[in-house]
């Protein structure tokens, strides 16, 4: 009986411990990320990847074409 009580306390304490690490990696990340800024605007040579050039029916032919 007081091996299995043994072997429940260190099973309770790995687990514990375990939590504890990956509760503070956790923390520790976003952290990190918070101060990241995704919405700036870009540095440098950007391209502008999508125009609005296409006209209402190009955009029908395209969508009947790709089934989208």
């Amino acid at each position: 009986m007081k091996q299995l009580v043994w072997d429940t306390f260190k099973v309770f304490f790995i687990f514990l411990a375990c939590t504890v690490l990956f509760y503070t990696g956790l923390r520790m990340m976003h952290a990190e990320y918070e101060q990241f800024h995704r919405y700036d605007p870009p540095e440098g040579q950007s391209v502008k990847v999508f125009g609005q050039e296409q006209t209402l029916l190009d955009r029908l032919n395209l969508f009947f074409r790709l089934g989208e």
